[in-house]
Order: C-alpha cells, then sequence, then structure tokens
C-alpha cells in the first residue's frame, strides 16, 4: 500500500439508493476512493479478504447479517476502522452507540435523499472520517499485505489511537497540580472516540460531585438522547440532555443536544443556566466545543474549567485557550489514549492545558481540581440536589 495513494473504502448497504449515494459523495474527493461495495454483512464479509479496503462503512440494519453482528466479525477477523451509517431514528442511534461500544471508529446518519440539502453537510462529514479512520489505520499499520488477515495482529481500529510523527509541541507552562481559582463549572469537548471515552469519565464521576458538567460531543442530530440515557444508566451522576433554560447545577451533566449550540447565561442570583440556539448556523460543528467554552469563560472566568479529549479538528482550541486566560484550569487528554489526538493536540500546541492525562485519569484529575472548593460546598452540593436526584433514579 502507497502512503499517499487514495484511501480505500468498502460500502455495505442493501439499499442500491445509498450504495450509489454514497459512492458519488466519496469519489468526489481525490483522496478517498471505492474499491467495492456490498449488498449486506455477509457480502462485505466475503470481500473483506479479496479487497482490503483502508477502511469499511456499514449500514446498521441489513438482510441476512446487520451491521452490528458484520462489525463483530470484522473486527475478529480483520479489525480495521468501520464507519457505521445509520438512519436517523432512536433505534438507529441506540444501535450506533452499541457499535461505538463495539469498535467502530464513528457513525454518520444517513441522508433522506440524494437532493437534500443536508446532504453538503452529511458529505463533508463523511468525508473527513473516511480519511482521519484511512490515516489513523495506514500509521498504525504502515506495511499491510493484500489478504484479509492484515490487521489479525492488532486490536480493534479504534481501541489503539493512530501513531503520529513526532512533531515538535510549543513548549507548556510547568503544568499546575491545582487550579488558583476553585472551578464552579466543568466543560467537556470531545468527537471522534467520545461516546466511549464519555463512559469511562463520567461514569468514574462520584454522586457528590459539587459542580455542573456541560459536555459537547460531536454526533448526529437525534443521538445524543440516546447517548445521555446511556451515560446516566451506568454512572452514579444524573445524566441528560440539555434543554434551553436548563439549570446548571451540582451532580448533573448536561449533554448539548447535536444541532444546537450551548452557551451559558448568570441569572440573578447567580444561578447559570444553559442557553440553546441554532445560530451561528453554518459552524462547522453544531454544537460547537468553541462555543460552549467561549461562552464559559466569559461567564465564569476563572471559575470555569476545561476538559478537551479525543477527537478530529480543532474544535474547542479557542474556547480553551479562552479559560486559559480567563485564569481556568484546563485538562487535556493524552496522545496515547486518544482514538483521534486532533483536539487536544491542537490544544497541547497552543500551550493553554495545565494537565494533560491518560483517558483513566480524566475523572480523578476533575475530582482532585474541584478539591479545593472545600467540604462545606461539596456537603451542600450534595444536599441540595446529587441526593434527591439519586433517589428519584432509584
Amino acid at each position: 500500500m502507497l502512503v499517499n495513494s487514495p484511501i480505500r473504502v468498502l460500502i455495505t448497504d442493501d439499499s442500491a439508493f445509498m450504495r450509489v449515494a454514497l459512492t458519488r459523495m466519496i469519489e468526489s474527493d481525490p483522496e478517498i476512493e471505492v474499491c467495492g461495495t456490498a449488498t449486506n454483512g455477509r457480502d462485505a464479509l466475503q470481500k473483506l479478504a479479496a479487497l482490503d479496503p483502508d477502511v469499511v462503512t456499514l449500514d446498521v440494519e441489513m438482510p441476512e447479517l446487520n451491521g452490528i453482528d458484520t462489525l463483530r466479525q470484522i473486527m475478529a477477523r480483520a479489525p480495521r476502522p468501520v464507519i457505521m451509517v445509520s438512519s436517523l431514528t432512536r433505534e438507529g442511534a441506540e444501535t450506533s452507540l452499541d457499535a461505538l461500544d463495539h469498535g467502530a471508529f464513528d457513525c454518520v446518519a444517513k441522508p433522506a435523499s440524494y437532493a437534500s440539502m443536508d446532504v453538503v453537510r452529511i458529505r463533508e462529514e463523511l468525508l473527513s472520517k473516511l480519511k482521519a479512520a484511512g490515516i489513523s489505520r495506514r500509521r498504525r499499520m504502515p506495511s499491510l499485505g493484500s489478504s484479509g488477515g492484515s490487521g489479525s495482529s492488532g486490536s480493534p481500529a479504534t481501541t489503539a489511537p493512530a501513531v503520529k510523527p513526532a512533531s515538535p509541541l510549543r513548549a507548556m507552562p510547568a503544568l499546575a497540580s491545582h487550579p488558583t481559582t476553585a472551578p464552579a463549572l466543568v466543560c467537556i469537548g470531545t468527537s471522534t472516540g467520545g461516546p466511549k471515552a464519555l463512559q469511562d469519565v463520567i461514569g468514574n464521576l462520584p454522586q457528590d460531585l459539587s459542580v455542573g458538567v456541560v459536555v459537547v460531543q460531536h454526533m448526529p442530530v437525534g443521538f445524543t438522547a440516546s447517548l445521555a440515557v446511556r451515560l446516566n444508566s451506568i454512572s452514579t451522576i444524573s445524566v441528560r440532555e440539555a434543554k434551553h433554560g436548563d439549570r446548571v447545577e451540582p451532580g448533573l451533566v448536561l449533554i448539548a443536544p447535536a444541532g444546537q449550540h450551548l452557551t451559558f447565561l448568570r441569572l440573578a442570583g447567580g444561578r447559570l443556566t444553559v442557553q440553546l440556539s441554532h445560530e451561528p448556523a453554518h459552524s462547522l460543528h453544531i454544537p460547537s466545543v468553541d462555543n460552549m467554552m467561549l461562552s464559559a469563560a466569559a461567564v465564569c472566568g476563572p471559575t470555569a474549567m476545561g476538559v478537551i479529549m479525543t477527537g478530529m479538528g480543532a474544535d474547542g482550541a479557542q474556547g480553551m485557550k479562552a479559560i486559559h486566560a480567563a485564569g481556568g484550569f484546563n485538562i487535556g487528554q493524552d496522545e496515547a489514549t486518544s482514538v483521534v489526538y486532533g483536539m487536544p493536540r491542537a490544544c497541547a500546541e497552543m500551550g493553554t492545558l495545565n494537565r494533560v492525562v491518560p483517558l483513566g485519569q480524566i475523572a480523578k484529575e476533575i475530582v482532585t481540581a474541584l478539591a479545593s472548593r472545600g467540604p462545606s460546598c461539596l456537603a451542600a452540593a450534595t444536599a441540595n440536589s446529587s441526593t434527591a436526584r439519586l433517589a428519584a433514579k432509584r
């Protein structure tokens, strides 16, 4: 395989329309090519060995062998990045989350029709994810054979991060062990690899967390509600999708709904609420990590805390910079545990991270940073919110 050759994609979908639509989208970019198409999961597994694609797209619902079962077999036989192409339904969202748990690289939403206005946005999203997936595989496996067993020596494609060539990062200031000002709000931003990574972070936050947490996770519209339900089911802390006007409260995690930007508003008396908006409508990502964190820096100043995790691109870099400039405290996920080290790298290169830690330590770092709030704040937060909500959950 030539490093600079086009990324080769195997499209799997039982719909002839979708196979044609996805082929048109992919072949509009000279850096990607369709090496084959499959009509169902069994067909895809048969063609996998002969074609050895860099990336596979899988429809979620297919006859004979569905997307999840096909994904499991790909990861067992010849692991490589798989992108799920799902319908915008609750069932489609839940199945896509299952796929991410089983090693899928990412997911995209199906266009309603090739003539749809959304097709341009979906095309850009699909192409960027295919490129990130293909590059990650090539960097992990520089010498691939022609057989389907080429990836059998490694673990599933999304469990190991891309190995990137060493590049000098901007010299960072001495890492602070704790914030100088007690955080009053935690903002988390993530993208590719985020749904599974969030289970590790939010699932390990204590039920008596003394502040509120707000998350922006890049996902298709309709998927974040299912993500919130899943995170809530595995956490002692309460998690739900944010609604306009929701209060940011101790012991509560709010997930920004896909398709709407989330910012903050301080009410009389000091109460902090979230504001949802469709503007700016032409942002690359909606919701945007930058929008959320820029607002947090403006409203909360030095009491804002930013956490940037695995994901493509640089969304969040400007917001983390603003929190850092305001005197807030920032944590970044390290390269070794990131599925895609794009968003954390952008922040590291700007020198705006106070701490860089593996995924498994992020929850602990958040709790450590909040310890400076003192036991009285923790007790008050527990009495006022967390205990009541947990009792209601049970």
